[in-house]
């Protein structure tokens, strides 16, 4: 039994030192070289989905090594060579009691916090900045209801990647994931995001916003952010939509307030779109 006692606790410290280097490697705002576990947390909502993806995994890893103690148990001490009389014993009225009873608390513990967290991510708050994404085949439009502009959002080809940084060989534009327009947004607001699609289901998602809901024809969805430091963030699109479906990401750049109404007052005059005269319907026999 004393072995078995440190074959747990070193397996625990094992699991434990791994998710301590998986936070370390994780990457800020998109995929980083050796990560394990989620992206760096750059919002409420997402510190919350992390810690619980720990809590679960603490859980599932503790159930895990437990079970493989017992098989280790019974596959030593119950064979036939090391127990040729095996027991009778049918029934063991505190033992069934047990396995009946702490699966059921394991779940509450994991349904408690679980649901709380759901509610958050919900439940969204005063809007301090609405946009509306659009998903199309194969890319997003991005439009600013308040300020009344609206803009394409197209992933940049190798050809375009290899122009920027020939000019700027410390340019930031990853592949698959760098724009031509990105979405910016001021830090420290509650950004309130409504996503439809316009032909087939997209998703809208950024890892590190903690943030993935569908782009779904003929209905609006809604979900919220509020990223607490400044930087850019990148997602892509999270649902199969077609022949493109790899290459349609999403580029958000999270600015201070002054930077993002400067931005603003740019944006509407560079996205700004001629009035079009409505239609006049005339009768037919006027």
């Amino acid at each position: 039994m004393q072995v078995l006692s440190r074959f747990y606790l070193a397996a625990i410290l094992a699991v434990m030192a791994l998710f301590g280097a998986g936070a370390a490697w994780a990457g800020i705002g998109q995929p980083s070289d050796w990560q394990l576990g989620p992206q760096a947390s750059a919002t409420p909502v997402m510190d919350d989905i992390v810690w619980f993806h720990n809590y679960l995994l603490v859980i599932i890893t503790c159930i895990t090594i437990f079970v493989l103690g017992l098989l280790v148990v019974v596959i030593l001490r119950f064979n036939a060579r090391a127990n040729p009389t095996p027991s009778r014993t049918t029934h063991h009225t505190l033992l069934e009691v047990a396995w009946t009873l702490v699966p059921v608390l394991i779940l509450l513990s994991i349904a408690i916090p679980s649901f709380k967290y759901l509610f958050f991510q919900l439940n969204l708050p005063k809007a301090d900045l609405i946009v509306k994404a659009t998903g199309k085949q194969w890319f997003w439009s991005y439009a600013y209801p308040d300020s009344k502009f609206e803009f394409d959002s197209l992933m940049l080809s190798d050809k375009e990647r290899k122009a920027i940084l020939d000019k700027d060989p410390k340019a930031d534009v990853p592949r698959l994931l760098s724009v031509d327009n990105e979405l910016v947004v001021p830090v420290n607001k509650n950004v309130v995001v409504q996503v439809t699609g316009a032909d087939v289901i997209h998703a809208w998602a950024v890892p590190s916003f903690g943030v993935k809901i569908d782009a779904i024809p003929g209905r609006l969805n809604e979900t919220w952010f509020r990223a607490e430091r400044e930087g850019i963030y990148y997602g892509q699109c999270s649902e199969l939509c077609g022949k493109d479906h790899a290459f349609m990401p999403i580029k958000v750049r999270v600015v201070s307030e002054q930077a993002f109404t400067a931005w603003l007052e740019e944006a509407k005059k560079k996205y700004a779109r001629e009035e079009t005269p409505a239609a006049v319907t005339v009768a037919a026999g006027q």
